[in-house]
């Protein structure tokens, strides 16, 4: 799970007041669960999984996948074999436009003057190297607007630039280790009120030209490099960056450093000690195809006629570490999934398809390829194009929705982005008519621990944009384990936070969804098409453009 650009949230959890009680019939379209079939599956899926394998080579071997690097292809080329390997069908990767190949060839950041320290830090994505070691004092110039940047005008030159502004630590008060408890699950079975206010999305739209317009002004005023601080505590490293885009590549080197490390280096300044800072980068850039690629594979169905359920995970991360939990395990699961229904014998009646996506940390954009190329479109042909994460924030604001003739086809989606914890259950996604055929579904699994079929809609992965057209996008609720607190696109996802009973219980349990879903006499309940909402609140004043 992951797109969280400027500190966004993965999932949004709000809570509404009200709660619905919905009552546990079975619906009429579903017929009722095999459940020969399921201890079939739970047997493949158990005694026989492969999914850690699966999973160490995509961390261990393959490693970090940033999108369009060279780890990247590797993946591509693997996850393709291994599918084919599995005598999967209609194997192949489907392209889109999106930016350059980035990686890390080494790095080096140490503070050589009052003393010698060698310093937690990365290169934030997609900048360049510096050129050789370079070495210059410190300067603690906070900027997170542009109206920032005429207080450091003339402050800057020959200096590594301190953007973020420190702050006083942040030790947790709780363990950064958990399991959801009953009382936490009873918490997403709420409605969550929708919310249209297209003043705040274009005053976003807006900002995101920030980061560009900062490099411009750190180039303009001679800065030698710049340096954020990490966001989380504990020697912790992101890397984050998103000018991925051919001709935004930055021209100021930056680096993330640790925050104990970045608040060590305020704290020495504080005290007129003047620290100074070495930075040695060496990344490369890989223009040899710009486009980006989604790996679809099929257990073809024996009904043309009947479309296809799909189920999905992305197989990009960021480089920090090796992109274990998120999310080489979700695709390790989907994986999983297919090899249990394939290597089983089980024919459905729909085409089960399998996509592993690419693009999704920085902004969804894999998942949002696949709709506008099969099954629907936002917007008027005349709308400007958009690019990047202009497209993430700017694509549910974009009206008519137009249906393309395969929308009818998919008769569901599930998504596996939430790390390595078990399956708990299911998000209904604001749909009522799904929340009985969920509950049957997963009435096998209640001694795996799986229960709960919740109301609430879950955001910030590749579901979102099949829900926003209309589309039956639905992500399983799993348990937290240290993935927000630790591991997500940090230092720490390695394969070693990776819990496989847990992997073996999500596989198993997804690949009996899928067959259900795949052999119900109809597809699973549609929400209604989206149409032009209205402003939820047409009184309230907006915020400074620049806030």
């Amino acid at each position: 799970m992951t797109f969280q650009p400027g500190g966004f949230m993965r999932r949004s959890f709000l809570v509404a007041a009200a709660f619905i009680a919905l009552p546990h019939v079975a619906p009429a379209l579903a017929q009722s669960v095999d459940r020969t079939t399921v201890a079939r599956i739970i047997d493949a899926g158990t005694n026989h999984s492969e999914v850690m394998v699966t999973a160490e080579y995509l961390s261990d071997v393959i490693g970090a996948r940033l999108t369009n690097s060279p780890a990247m292809r590797k993946a591509e080329d693997w996850t393709q074999a291994k599918f084919r390997d599995w005598g999967l069908t209609n194997v192949h990767k489907e392209g889109f436009d999106f930016g350059r190949g980035w990686s890390i060839e080494r790095s080096s950041v140490r503070m050589i003057t009052p003393r010698v320290i060698q310093l937690t830090a990365i290169p934030i994505a997609w900048t360049p190297s510096t050129p050789g070691p370079v070495s210059a004092e410190l300067i603690v110039a906070p900027i997170s607007k542009e109206r920032d940047f005429d207080k450091w005008k003339g402050k800057l030159k020959g200096k590594i630039v301190m953007l973020t502004r420190p702050n006083t630590g942040s030790e947790p008060g709780t363990a950064p280790f958990r399991r959801y408890t009953g009382e936490d699950l009873a918490k997403f079975d709420s409605f969550q009120q929708p919310v249209y206010d297209p003043e705040t999305a274009d005053r976003r739209l807006k900002r995101l030209d920030f980061a560009k317009k900062l490099d411009a002004f750190l180039k303009a005023e001679g800065a030698v490099a710049y340096a954020n601080q990490a966001r989380l505590d504990g020697k912790l490293v992101h890397g984050e960056g998103y000018l991925f885009g051919v001709g935004e590549t930055p021209t100021v080197p930056g680096v993330e450093i640790a925050a104990e490390d970045y608040r060590r280096l305020a704290r020495l300044l504080k005290a007129g000690m003047k620290p100074t800072l070495e930075i040695d980068t060496k990344v490369a850039y890989d223009d040899s195809d710009t486009k980006a690629y989604n790996i679809i594979a099929e257990i073809p169905g024996s009904d043309p006629k009947a479309g296809y359920v799909m189920a999905g995970a992305h197989l990009d991360s960021w480089v920090a570490a090796d992109g274990a939990a998120d999310n080489g395990a979700g695709v390790a699961m989907i994986m999983e999934a297919a090899r249990i229904l394939k290597t089983t014998g089980m024919q459905p009646k729909r085409t089960i398809r399998f996509a592993l996506w690419v693009g999704e940390e920085q902004g969804i954009l894999g998942s949002l390829a696949y709709v506008e190329q099969h099954l629907a479109t936002r917007g008027s042909p005349n709308d400007p194009p958009q690019t990047g994460l202009a497209r993430f924030y700017g694509w549910a604001n974009r009206w008519p929705i137009t249906t393309k003739p395969g929308y009818n086809d998919l008769a569901a989606y599930f998504n596996l982005d939430n790390g390595s914890g078990k399956i708990r259950g299911i998000f209904a996604e604001n749909n009522p008519a799904a929340v009985p055929i969920f509950r049957d579904w997963l009435a096998p699994f209640s001694a795996m621990g799986a229960t709960n079929v919740v109301f609430q809609k879950t955001g910030g992965t590749d579901h979102v944009f099949l829900q926003a057209v209309g589309l039956q996008g639905f992500q399983f609720i799993q348990d937290p384990l240290d993935y927000f607190p630790r591991t997500h696109h940090t230092s720490l996802d390695t394969f070693d936070h990776l819990k496989a009973d847990d992997m073996r219980q999500a596989s198993t349990i997804l690949a009996s969804f899928l067959l259900n879903a795949a052999n119900a006499d109809k597809a699973l309940p549609k929400p209604p098409l989206p149409t032009k909402p209205v402003v939820t609140d047409p009184y309230a004043y907006p915020a400074d453009d620049d806030d």
